[in-house]
């Protein structure tokens, strides 16, 4: 199944902000490339405009492309290492497996005509090459466009040169400067008395649209008149002092500092200190990173409004959710500013111990009624979670990475960026001496909570002791912590995870993962009790866990007590019981982004409907399940012949609907959009989740 259906849309590309002007022979161009070859890169120099013309033509593909048209934005990305993991998580792979992730991403990606928008490669050039190299290799279907400023160097790359606009009266630049400038100021119209003026702009700036969107916006504050002087003056005046580059490049760079110039000291101050970010940033973050000296945090926000109304920030809002972001070009500048000023690592440190205390923070609050907040804001500030572990890890003291990548456990465990979380926890641990502190603990713990799958009992059970170590490291109470019985559980083998189960002893309380761990233990007794078909005792704990989660207003474990409510409803025969509770299950996991959650709910769903009678609802809720525990990075959890569960069922839904109509059944359900998939499960016709 390839990753087509995510989503319940064909991809992921953003909506355009604006409407795009010009390029017609660019698109066409572009599109018969595609059409004859699997790698096409669009290059030339920052802020000619080989993102946006790449996002257009991803959009005018999509109908060409069952598969899906997916973005991966490599900006924000710092760490080659870290590739990817970017490309798993735009195409909505969830990291939960211990097979090499870019094996278990060529799966992932493999079936149906699919096309890979790879956007800014150049600073992770070489582990891009090797990507797409394997990705090419492995995928038969795929296609990849790319943009960079210089080629990828892989064996039947096609390149395309942007260039800057055209310059006449009647021409691309003067129509991209027209549109830009009636968005700033609505009063403005292209006349045949400006047209000359609006030329002798664009020709100055060399065409280059992204010089022409900044010099559109100072029409605010100047008539055309006065911005064509400034630009003649400002421009000889920043050239002459300027180190050489080429023209164009230069062009770029004098239109960008004849914005900085423009700006009052203190909009220049935040400008270089917000080029700390990445991928982008909210105003809490702003006025704790951004603040010192002569800019207090009061006078970020006004500043920040400021900055927005002149293009340098842009603002991006959804739903109450407002954050804010620079072009990497106008990062750039801003960074380089910051590096005059002798700020730099005083500010990235800012920024480090920001998202260190969101961190702890999150952990704090994750057993709580925030955790979808708290999952949808990190998930949200990933990228600069990234840049504030590298800055911990390349710290002398090796505890702030410990601190850091443990208190992420939540995270890493919950919100499906498990692989990634493993990487950083073997960097911390590999830095710090074995006999460490309470930070070492925590690391210990969480790289072992974070490698637990149901093919890896040794991990399974080295949690356990992390956890002991952990627990007396903080002081508290050691509860029994029977994981390597629920991998056996998960194998079928109920007899043997009975005899490795304990006595619950006491839960520690007082801490985030202690609290967790009060939970999983409930969790995990009440699934081994399914196990023995002990379903009554089974429902008791289950519903003792859904009340000490709804105590915390808790979601995500509060979701696994359903789970086993409905489990136990199966056993006993309460079959309608049994579908509503897994539906509220279902819903819990979707909404904190718990793909591996949601895959386990989808299986015990099968067994809910089939016992109600529904053997074809059933069969296409398996294809979804199947499909679900793909996304998750593990498909061996779906298929058949992998545990008690599919086999029993496969047999039980092919006898009664016969092979035909099974196999049927199976399939349309797992080609259905997840959105839709979800839909469906909770009761709808395949609509939306």
């Amino acid at each position: 199944m390839a990753a087509s259906v995510h989503g319940g849309r064909i991809g992921n590309l953003p909506a355009e902000a604006n409407a795009f002007i010009g390029r017609g022979l660019e698109l066409a161009e572009i599109a018969g490339l595609l059409g004859t070859s699997r790698l096409v890169t669009l290059t030339g120099p920052g802020g000619v405009g080989k993102s946006r013309l790449a996002l257009r033509a991803a959009h005018a593909a999509k109908a060409g492309f069952r598969g899906g048209v997916w973005l991966v934005e490599l900006s924000e990305l710092r760490n080659p290492d870290l590739l990817t993991n970017a490309v798993a998580q735009a195409t909505r792979l969830t990291e939960q497996t211990l097979r090499p992730l870019l094996e278990a991403v060529c799966e992932h990606l493999a079936g149906a005509p699919l096309l890979l928008v790879l956007d800014t490669c150049e600073h992770v050039l070489s582990e891009c090459a090797r990507v797409v190299r394997e990705l090419l290799a492995n995928v038969p279907e795929l296609r990849v466009l790319a943009t960079s400023r210089q080629a990828l160097g892989v064996p039947g790359e096609q390149l395309l040169t942007v260039v800057p606009l055209p310059l006449g009266e009647h021409d691309d630049a003067v129509q991209l400067f027209a549109a830009r400038a009636a968005a700033a100021v609505p009063s403005f119209a292209l006349t045949e008395d400006n047209r000359a003026r609006v030329a002798a702009v664009c020709t100055r700036l060399d065409g280059i649209p992204l010089a022409l969107e900044l010099a559109a916006v100072r029409l605010r504050s100047l008539p055309l008149e006065r911005l064509l002087e400034g630009l003649d003056s400002r421009f000889d005046l920043l050239v002459s002092s300027a180190r050489p580059r080429t023209a164009r490049h230069q062009t770029l760079r004098t239109a960008i500092g004849w914005s900085h110039e423009l700006c009052t000291p203190l909009e220049r101050l935040l400008w270089a200190r917000l080029s700390v970010f990445a991928g982008g940033w909210d105003v809490e973050a702003a006025e704790f990173v951004c603040h010192g000296g002569p800019l207090d945090p009061e006078q970020v926000f006004p500043l920040l409004v400021s900055l927005t109304e002149k293009s340098i920030v842009t603002r991006d809002v959804e739903g109450l959710v407002v954050r804010y972001r620079m072009l990497d070009t106008v990062r750039s500048f801003g960074a380089e500013w910051l590096a005059g000023l002798g700020e730099a690592a005083a500010v990235r440190r800012r920024h480090r111990d920001y998202f260190r205390w969101i961190a702890r923070q999150g952990e704090a609050e994750w057993l709580g009624p925030g955790q979808r907040m708290w999952a949808e804001r990190l998930t949200a500030e990933h990228a600069n979670l990234r840049l504030a572990v590298e800055e911990c890890l390349a710290a002398p003291e090796p505890e702030t990475a410990l601190e850091l990548t443990g208190s992420l456990w939540f995270f890493w465990f919950a919100c499906g960026f498990a692989e990634e979380g493993r990487g950083y926890l073997e960097r911390a641990l590999g830095r710090a001496p074995a006999d460490g502190g309470p930070e070492h603990g925590l690391a210990v713990w969480a790289h072992r909570l974070v490698t637990v799958v149901p093919e890896d009992l040794e991990a399974a059970e080295s949690v356990s002791a992390a956890y002991v170590w952990l627990a007396e490291e903080r002081r508290l109470p050691v509860p029994a912590l029977p994981l390597t019985g629920a991998s056996l559980a998960v194998r079928g083998e109920s007899a043997r995870s009975a005899v490795l189960y304990g006595p619950g002893g006491q839960a520690p309380v007082g801490d985030g993962g202690a609290e967790f761990f009060q939970l999983m233990t409930l969790a995990l007794q009440a699934y081994l009790l399914a196990g023995q078909a002990a379903f009554e005792r089974c429902a008791s704990v289950a519903e003792r866990l859904r009340q000490d989660c709804a105590k915390r207003g808790e979601v995500w474990m509060r979701a696994w007590g359903d789970f086993f409510v409905a489990l136990a409803g199966i056993g006993l025969g309460h079959a309608d019981e049994a579908v509503a509770s897994a539906r509220e299950a279902l819903t819990a996991k979707w909404r904190v982004h718990d793909r591996i959650g949601a895959a386990a709910v989808a299986d015990l769903l099968v067994a809910a409907q089939a016992a109600r009678g529904e053997d074809e609802p059933a069969a296409r809720l398996m294809g979804i399940s199947r499909h679900l525990w793909r996304t998750a990075g593990l498909p061996q959890l779906g298929r058949p012949d992998t545990t008690v569960f599919h086999r029993e069922y496969e047999r039980r839904l092919r006898a009664s609907l016969g092979d035909a109509r099974f196999t049927e059944a199976v399939r349309e359900g797992g080609e259905l959009g997840v959105e839709a998939a979800i839909g469906m499960a909770l009761g709808g016709e395949g609509g939306s989740a």
